[in-house]
C-alpha cells in the first residue's frame, strides 16, 4: 500500500511540475526538431568542476571559466579558474590558465564566471556572487589572455547572473557597434525570476557603468526602446518562476539567436540553480536579441544531467548552422554533445 501511495504521489508531483513548467513560447516556425547524439558519445573533461561560459577568441581557441573544482588540471580547488579549449569535437583538449586572480570560496562564498566575451583581443567577464553571498554581478577584463584581470569598481546590485550575447571569432559578425548582455531580473544567482532583461553598451565603453542602456519594450514599429534608467527596464523574455541560468549565441548560418535556458530545480530543492545531475532546459530562437522568441526545444527531464550552464559555441557551428555542439556543465564536468537541427 505504501509503495502504491508513493508511486501515486510521485506521479502527481511529476504531472504538477509539468503543468507548471511548460514552454513559455510557441513552437518555432523555423526549427522543427533537435536531434541529440547518443548520450554515450558525450565528451567529458574537467571532472568535478562546473559552470563553463564560453567565448571564441582572436587566436581561434575557445576560452572558458570553471568553478568549484580543480578545472582541467589545477593543483588547487578554486571557486573560479580560467582555461583555453583547443580543437573541434570530438578532438578537443583544454589547458588551465594560471592567474593570481583565480577566486576561492565554494558555492555562494566565491565569485563565479557567468558571462564571457572576447572583443578586439580583450576578454570581458561577468562574475556572479560578487558580494560573496550569492548576490550582485561585477565586471572584469583581461588584456593578456586571462592571466591578469582588472576588476570594475562598480557592481550591479539588481542582477545576479549576467551573460554576454556571443557572436563569431573575436566578436566577428556582430550586428552593430554594441555589446549585448542579459540577466534574470533578480539579484541572487540561486533564486528564479519571472523574466529576463536585456542591456547594451557601446563596444568601446564596456567598462563604464554610465554607458549601459536597458531594454524597455518594442515600439509600434517593432523596434526596441532603450533607457539609461535601470528602474525603467522591461522584460525581454517572460517565464513565471523559471528564469535563472542561461547563455545566448548568434547562429550565423540560420541568422538566429539561440538562447539556452535551464529549467530551475523544484521549489523544495536546497539549491534551485543546481541541475548538474538532473533536470531540463529550453532552447529558444529569435531573429533579434529582443525577440520575438519561439521554442526550438523544451524538456523538464533530459536524458542526462543538463548542468546549470549551456553554450552553443559559434566556432563549433556548421556553415549552414544546422550542426551544433552544446558545451554544458552536466554531471559536474565540461561536457560536449553534438546535435542536429531539423528545419521546417
Amino acid at each position: 500500500m505504501n509503495r502504491i501511495y508513493g508511486l501515486l504521489t510521485a506521479s502527481i508531483f511529476s504531472f504538477a511540475s509539468a503543468l507548471l513548467c511548460q514552454a513559455p513560447y510557441p513552437q518555432s516556425k523555423l526549427i522543427e526538431s533537435i536531434v541529440w547524439e547518443d548520450s554515450s558519445q558525450i565528451i567529458r573533461l574537467a571532472q568535478g568542476s562546473d559552470n563553463f561560459p564560453v567565448t571564441w577568441a582572436d587566436d581561434g581557441n575557445l576560452y572558458t571559466t570553471w568553478g568549484d573544482g580543480t578545472g582541467f588540471g589545477s593543483p588547487h580547488r578554486r571557486s573560479m579558474g580560467f582555461a583555453r579549449v583547443a580543437g573541434f569535437p570530438p578532438d578537443i583538449s583544454a589547458l588551465d590558465i594560471r592567474s593570481h586572480d583565480e577566486q576561492s570560496g565554494d558555492g555562494r562564498r566565491g565569485k563565479k564566471g557567468w558571462g564571457l566575451l572576447c572583443v578586439e583581443k580583450v576578454f570581458y567577464l561577468w562574475m556572479g556572487h560578487a558580494d560573496n553571498r550569492g548576490g550582485k554581478a561585477q565586471l572584469a577584463w583581461s588584456t593578456d589572455g586571462m592571466k591578469n584581470w582588472t576588476f570594475a569598481d562598480w557592481k550591479f546590485s539588481e542582477f545576479g547572473l549576467i551573460g554576454f550575447v556571443n557572436f563569431g571569432k573575436n566578436y566577428g559578425g556582430a550586428r552593430d557597434n554594441y555589446v549585448y548582455a542579459y540577466s534574470h531580473d533578480g539579484p541572487l544567482a540561486g533564486v528564479p525570476a519571472d523574466r529576463f532583461i536585456l542591456m547594451r553598451v557601446p563596444v568601446d565603453k564596456i567598462a563604464y557603468r554610465e554607458a549601459y542602456e536597458f531594454f524597455i519594450e518594442l515600439d509600434s514599429r517593432g523596434q526596441p526602446v532603450w533607457t539609461t534608467d535601470i528602474n525603467e527596464r522591461g522584460a525581454v523574455f517572460e517565464h513565471s518562476d523559471a528564469c535563472l541560468r542561461s547563455a545566448m549565441t548568434y547562429n550565423q548560418g540560420l541568422k538566429r539567436y539561440l538562447w539556452w535556458q535551464h529549467v530551475p530545480a523544484p521549489k523544495d530543492s536546497d539549491d534551485r540553480g543546481d541541475t548538474r545531475f538532473e533536470g531540463g532546459f529550453g532552447i529558444y530562437e529569435a531573429p533579434n536579441p529582443w525577440g520575438p522568441w519561439s521554442t526550438a526545444y523544451f524538456t523538464i527531464q533530459w536524458d542526462t544531467g543538463p548542468g546549470e550552464h549551456g553554450d552553443f559555441p559559434a566556432k563549433w557551428m556548421s556553415r549552414d548552422g544546422k550542426t551544433l555542439y552544446l558545451a554544458f556543465s552536466g554531471n559536474d564536468s565540461f561536457s560536449v554533445r553534438k546535435t542536429v537541427l531539423k528545419l521546417k
